[in-house]
C-alpha cells in the first residue's frame, strides 16, 4: 500500500499576534495559469486516474466559479463579509520551453517505484514524476490513488512565504524540493463518488492554502486561528454541514471553503481571506512571478 501524509500540518512555534490583514480594495483580476499533471496506471484517457480534458476543464471551471462568486453557480453567495476574489485561473498555454500546450500532461506514474531518495512528502513523490517551473505554474497532480484511499486522503498544499501572521503554520518547499497542490484524483472535479467531497471544492480548499489561508481552525485557539477577524473564531476542525457554536458562541462559519465541511455546503471566501490571498500575489515572491508567467501567453 502506498501511503503518505498530509502535506498541510501545524507545528509547536509560538502563535504570532492577531494581526488585521491588509485591506484590498484594487480592482484588478489576477490571472494565474496552472498545469494539470495527470498521473494514471495506464488507462485510456477518460478512464480510472487518466482523467478526461472535459472533466479537468469542467473543474477549473469551478474552481473559478468559486473565486469569483459567479452569480448562477454554486459559488455564488449573499453573504455580507463575503466579496469576489478577483482571481481566475487558466490552463497553461505554453509549456515551459515555448511549446503551445492545454495546461495537461499525461505521466505513467508506479507509485511503489519511486527511488528511496525522493523525499517522503506527498508534493515532492508527485513531482518526482512531472513537474514545471513554480514560479511561472501552479502545478496541480492528480494522484492514481487506489479507490480505498477515497474519502480517507483528499488532497494537499505547499504554503507560501510571506510576512503575514501565521506564516510559520505552512508547510513550505523543502530546499531543492518542489511545490503545488496534489489532489486525489477521485476527488478532482465533478464525480459518481457518493461521497461528501464529489463537487470540485478539494482544489478551491487547497488552492487556498496554497495562496496563504489556513484552516479556520488555524492554531488550534480560540485567540490564535486562522487571523481573519471576519470569520468566526473555532479552535477544532469544522466537519459538520449544520451550523453550531464555536468560540465565544459566534456560530460557526460553516459553508468557509477552509473548513473540511461537504462540497455541497461550501460558498464562502471571506473579505479578510481574500485580502490575505491577494497580498500573497503581490507580495511572495514565488506567488507574484505567476502573475507575468508566459503560461498566459499563447506563442
Amino acid at each position: 500500500m502506498f501511503l503518505v501524509g498530509l502535506l498541510w500540518s501545524c507545528n509547536d512555534e509560538p502563535l504570532l499576534p492577531v494581526d488585521d490583514p491588509p485591506q484590498d480594495d484594487d480592482p484588478t483580476t489576477y490571472v494565474i495559469p496552472v498545469v494539470v499533471h495527470v498521473l494514471h496506471n495506464g488507462e485510456a484517457i477518460g478512464e480510472g486516474a487518466n482523467l478526461s480534458v472535459d472533466r479537468i476543464e469542467r473543474q477549473i471551471g469551478i474552481l473559478n466559479e468559486d473565486f469569483r462568486r459567479k452569480t448562477g453557480t454554486r459559488g455564488e453567495n449573499n453573504h455580507p463579509d463575503s466579496d469576489d476574489a478577483r482571481i481566475e485561473f487558466v490552463l497553461a498555454k505554453q509549456d515551459p520551453d515555448g511549446n503551445p500546450s492545454n495546461g495537461i500532461t499525461r505521466t505513467l506514474a508506479d507509485l511503489n517505484a519511486i527511488p528511496e531518495e525522493v523525499p517522503k512528502r506527498e508534493v515532492d513523490l508527485m513531482g518526482y514524476f512531472r513537474f514545471w517551473n513554480s514560479a511561472s505554474y501552479i502545478n496541480i497532480w492528480t494522484a492514481p490513488y487506489d479507490e480505498d484511499l477515497a474519502n480517507v486522503h483528499l488532497g494537499s498544499a505547499t504554503g507560501p512565504d510571506t510576512d503575514l501572521p501565521g506564516n510559520h503554520l505552512f508547510a513550505k518547499p523543502i530546499e531543492g524540493g518542489v511545490e503545488g497542490i496534489v489532489i486525489n484524483h477521485w476527488h478532482f472535479g465533478e464525480t459518481t463518488l457518493v461521497d461528501r467531497h464529489n463537487l470540485g471544492r478539494t482544489l478551491t480548499h487547497e488552492m487556498g492554502h496554497y495562496l496563504g489561508l489556513l484552516h479556520l481552525w488555524g492554531g488550534r485557539s480560540c485567540e490564535h486561528n486562522d487571523f481573519c477577524e471576519d470569520t468566526p473564531a473555532v479552535e477544532d476542525p469544522v466537519t459538520s454541514n449544520t451550523s453550531y457554536a464555536g468560540c465565544q458562541g459566534e456560530e460557526v462559519m460553516i459553508a468557509n471553503y477552509m473548513n473540511w465541511t461537504p462540497d455541497v455546503v461550501m460558498n464562502i471566501f471571506t473579505k479578510n481571506q481574500i485580502s490575505r490571498m491577494r497580498y500573497v500575489l503581490e507580495n511572495s515572491e514565488q506567488r507574484t512571478s505567476l502573475l507575468t508567467s508566459k503560461g498566459l501567453q499563447t506563442p
